[in-house]
């Protein structure tokens, strides 16, 4: 289905018609036959991905559909911009190109199992309607013009028989009776609008107004992806033997399980403005580490020592946190206080300086994000799904009440662990944590994102309480 080898055909500054996507929405009948690289295949999927795993945040947060419209067009002006077939200076053909391909290689990702495809349509779903409501008029209408929906216009003389009945469903501010057009479907087609008792229905048709419309559309498009994702699971055990594609797709299942994150590799100047100091990550880890390092940080300071994989991931959090390698092996040697010089030097010091990439082959490398975290073994691992539901309870309690959780907070945070959306409930702690400083439920990290990231979390609680500090230096300095 894919080949190697990309190709690059921008047609910017075109007529409408010489368009390759002549539309901004798309129902993907088509899937992309043209040659693409392993990188093109995977960045455009991971993109995506960043904009679906926020959508499914923002159910599970139950935002409401003004914030999750917010919210989803926060992440796509970032990651996966479709600007309008009007709009000028841009490469249309490349962005819808990209948003084309990068929705088929997650439905091979997607897949393989019920819960995967009931979770990646719904959250395509999602996305379709934040489009179609985003789109001009005009636009929209073309594409409507376009396809065939199987909906039958009403006549004007039978629009006129059934008036009283039609008028009796409409409601304050909808378009005068006169001049609304009608349009019929069988029943079975808008459930949503039949179980809100928002159409007329006689003869098994429902008569839908033109400013319901969208319903068929969206329940068109479902069905045809529910359709579409089953099809494509029966193809999946040929793809499964192209190793150039198989960890890619591994990779992209997990993205709903702990959001989509790139590598932090932020300087100390990033960070906070200057470098960490050993003698500070004690107060730092207790008013601004995510639940993970706090737990690797605990574990630290009470059995002066870590495992393997807990001293990889927790030192690496520390480097990108800004912890220069100097300050590193001053940290590392003062929690090992039970051995001498010479052990630490010989089991650890090297290790130390091999993570700053000064040792070995000297490569820079990143500290783990969510999705390596959670996907690990467990030990560390992420405490909301690797933690007992007793064991994280009290964990939580213990850790976050003097930053102001309490245990009217943990029903909600347990049913989130509950249902498998774990960095869901580590961003809901940080809200809770941080309302002090203004965070309110369903800001996460800011602009409504989802903590993928613990050097995320950490910089941004750093950040609110240097922005606290600069305001209080202000109203002393104008007092």
């Amino acid at each position: 289905m894919f080949k190697i080898e990309a190709r690059d055909d921008p047609k910017s500054q075109v007529q409408l018609h010489e368009l390759e996507y002549p539309h901004r929405l798309n129902f993907y009948d088509k899937p992309p036959l043209y040659d693409v690289s392993i990188e093109e295949f995977e960045t455009s999927a991971l993109d995506r991905l960043r904009i679906l795993a926020e959508i499914e945040s923002s159910r599970v947060r139950n935002r409401s559909w003004e914030e999750t419209k917010k919210v989803t067009g926060d992440q796509c002006d970032k990651y996966l911009q479709l600007k309008s077939t009007l709009a000028v200076g841009v490469d249309r053909d490349a962005q819808r190109r990209k948003d084309h391909l990068g929705h088929f290689v997650l439905r091979l990702a997607f897949c393989r199992s019920e819960e995967l495809r009931r979770r990646f349509v719904q959250a395509e779903m999602t996305l379709f309607k934040v489009r179609y409501e985003t789109d001009a008029s005009t636009e929209r209408e073309a594409f409507l013009r376009s396809r065939d929906f199987n909906w039958v216009a009403v006549e004007q003389a039978e629009k006129e028989k059934y008036r009283e009945q039609l008028i009796s469903y409409q409601s304050k501010g909808d378009t005068p009776f006169e001049n609304d057009k009608y349009y019929k479907v069988r029943w079975t087609r808008v459930p949503d609008l039949v179980d809100k008792r928002k159409v007329f229905l006689h003869g098994g048709w429902a008569y839908v107004p033109s400013r319901d419309q969208s319903s068929i559309v969206y329940d068109e498009f479902q069905a045809r992806l529910e359709k579409a994702m089953i099809i494509t699971s029966r193809y999946m055990p040929r793809l499964d033997e192209d190793m150039r594609i198989g960890g890619i797709l591994d990779n992209l299942s997990q993205g709903f399980l702990a959001g989509v994150s790139g590598e932090w590799s932020a300087s100390p100047a990033d960070m906070n403005g200057d470098a960490i100091k050993a003698e500070m990550v004690d107060e730092l880890a207790n008013k601004h580490f995510p639940m993970c390092m706090r737990n690797s940080h605990q574990k630290l300071r009470m059995d002066h020592r870590l495992n393997h994989f807990g001293r990889l991931q927790y030192g690496l959090f520390l480097k990108v946190l800004g912890v220069s390698v100097e300050e590193s092996i001053v940290f590392w040697r003062k929690s090992f206080d039970r051995i001498n010089d010479d052990t630490f030097n010989k089991m650890y010091k090297y290790n130390i300086r091999h993570s700053y990439g000064l040792e070995g082959k000297r490569a820079n490398y990143p500290a783990k994000n969510c999705q390596q975290i959670l996907t690990s073994g467990g030990d560390p691992g992420c405490p909301y799904r690797h933690f007992s539901p007793e064991n994280l309870q009290s964990a939580l309690l213990s850790t976050y009440a003097p930053l102001g959780l309490t245990s009217n907070d943990l029903p909600e945070l347990m049913k989130t662990v509950k249902d498998g959306h774990y960095h869901v409930a580590c961003t809901r702690v940080f809200e809770i944590t941080h309302g002090s400083s203004g965070v309110k439920k369903g800001e996460g990290v800011g602009g409504g994102e989802s903590v993928t990231h613990p050097n995320q979390y950490a910089k941004r609680s750093m950040d609110l309480q240097k922005e606290a500090e600069e305001k209080v230096a202000q109203m002393m300095i104008t007092s």
